[in-house]
């Protein structure tokens, strides 16, 4: 018998790569799936893909599950959002706010499948750079706030995570540091710190890299726009830190001869980005769902992040 939750395994490893980061989104140990994968292949009496096959290979046998799974997975998915929606007998509104220049990369595509899933749900999206969103959360202004920076202190409020990922440092290939695999904080001490116009303690690079090593940049430099940053490192401008999705993008499409991206620390600088839902509000089915919605966009189309 085919399962669900067969399916979903095999359309997750192809997403993935690997059985390892597979097992991180699917919230698995290792050797539990790769148990799950050697039941299923028993059961067909075949193989469903090459093992340590680089990049992964599916058999003949594996890609006709995964035929089923694009036509199956969906179906049910769609069938479990009209219930949800049957259930909850009510439309909704979700008011976003995001404290994430980058993210507007994932969040438009997801927005517009969730429209298209949940169209009776009015829809709003603001930019959190410019006012405090969480507090407008508690008050009731906003529905839901993307951040990587949760305020603890404020009641009432639940931080889901979406997914973690790497800040990485871009810097010009003409740059002094551009062969090193990885900068100390003191490497940055004489340099010229491009950053989004946002509150310098809402920046992981300063709030978890130089701060806690008492290093201070030559100058701050500000750029509404990832592009514009991007720029003004491949001209010599100075340097700045992006999360590794965002600058990925810029490297794949012509980049790689400008511009360099270097490890911040020996072992990287990694940070959560989470939806900040009210409590009351996190298990109604049309919140659950866009969270949901978020997480299968960015895993579908964000390279380098990892599953929290």
């Amino acid at each position: 018998m085919i399962e669900l939750r067969h399916l979903r395994a095999l359309a997750v490893l192809r997403e993935t790569g690997s059985v390892v980061r597979a097992s991180e989104r699917l919230h698995l140990t290792q050797s539990a799936l790769s148990h799950l994968f050697r039941e299923m292949e028993q059961r067909h009496e075949q193989a469903l893909f090459v093992r340590k096959s680089r990049p992964l290979r599916f058999t003949s046998a594996g890609l006709r599950l995964l035929q089923l799974a694009d036509q199956v997975l969906p179906q049910v998915a769609q069938a479990q959002r009209d219930l949800a929606r049957l259930a909850s007998g009510q439309a909704g509104r979700l008011n976003i706010a995001i404290e994430c220049h980058s993210c507007y990369q994932w969040l438009m595509p997801t927005l517009d499948r969730y429209r298209d899933d949940w169209p009776e749900v009015e829809l709003d999206l603001a930019s959190g750079f410019h006012f405090a969103p969480l507090p407008a959360l508690v008050r009731g202004d906003l529905d839901l706030v993307v951040t990587s920076n949760p305020d603890e202190s404020l009641q009432g409020i639940h931080y889901e995570p979406l997914f973690g990922f790497e800040m990485v440092l871009a810097v010009s290939r003409r740059h002094r540091l551009a062969e090193r695999q990885w900068v100390a904080p003191e490497d940055l001490a004489g340099e010229v710190q491009i950053t989004y116009p946002v509150e310098r303690e809402r920046l992981d690079i300063f709030q978890h890299f130089l701060d806690p090593a008492g290093v201070e940049p030559a100058e701050i430099r500000t750029a509404e726009l990832t592009v514009m940053m991007v720029q003004l490192v491949t001209s010599g401008r100075g340097v700045c830190a992006l999360p590794n999705w965002a600058l990925h993008d810029y490297l794949e499409k012509g980049q790689k001869g400008f511009v360099a991206q270097l490890q911040l620390g020996e072992k990287g600088l990694w940070s959560r980005l989470y939806a900040a839902v009210r409590e009351d509000a996190r298990e109604q089915p049309y919140v659950a769902d866009f969270l949901q919605t978020a997480r299968d966009t960015c895993f579908g189309n964000l390279n380098g992040i990892r599953a929290v």
